[in-house]
């Protein structure tokens, strides 16, 4: 599924000569992969397209040109592309004021564990987070998680026959769910697996 390779990415140069276009591109393609749960978490699915986008920002952000540094990113966000069984998503728990967004998390340890999807009849799948990084603690999580749910072969192949995508969150100091995740998300989501 990755298409990203070193020798795939843009100069700085180059890349900041496209910027504003790349831009526009990934914010339209984003909207198909952003799944609101309630009205504090988003869930952004990613894919080799907003991960291509992440990494040439950050090269150009941070001026990276030379190779060892740019093997780094590579190194850290790849990880983050879809294989073909799975979805990853990047969650986002977002309060607008400070003091309730502290207040807020410290009641929410463990919610990045009770994040869940459902294709059609199947049990629902819990999200592994945050792989090889601690990003909580017994006071509080973290306002970003890294989630990865691995999908049977089975609930892939309902998804390609048009089964259900149900998306919910279900922890003590937060609940959300949709029922049936909006057509466009949920064939986008889909063109992410491999039907074998």
């Amino acid at each position: 599924m990755n298409k990203i390779t070193r020798d795939s990415l843009l100069t700085l140069e180059d890349y900041a000569k496209v910027r504003s276009q790349k831009r526009s591109e990934v914010m339209t393609h984003k909207k198909a992969r952003k799944v609101p749960l309630g009205s504090h978490i988003t869930l952004i699915f990613e894919d080799d397209i907003t991960i291509r986008y992440q990494i040439q920002e950050m090269l150009l952000v941070e001026r990276i040109f030379q190779e060892n540094e740019i093997t780094h990113e590579l190194d850290t966000y790849l990880p983050l592309i879809p294989d073909g069984t799975n979805w990853k998503a990047t969650m986002m728990i977002e309060y607008p004021d400070p003091a309730e967004r502290a207040a807020q998390l410290a009641k929410m340890v463990g919610i990045e564990d009770k994040v869940w999807v459902k294709i059609d009849d199947y049990p629902p799948v819990y999200a592994i987070a945050d792989e090889d990084l601690d990003r909580e603690n017994t006071e509080k999580t973290s306002s970003v998680h890294f989630l990865r749910f691995e999908l049977s072969h089975d609930m892939i192949r309902a998804l390609h026959q048009h089964g259900n995508l149900s998306i919910g969150v279900d922890h003590p100091a937060y609940r959300a769910v949709i029922e049936t995740v909006d057509e466009q998300i949920r064939t986008s989501l889909t063109n992410d697996l491999i039907d074998q």
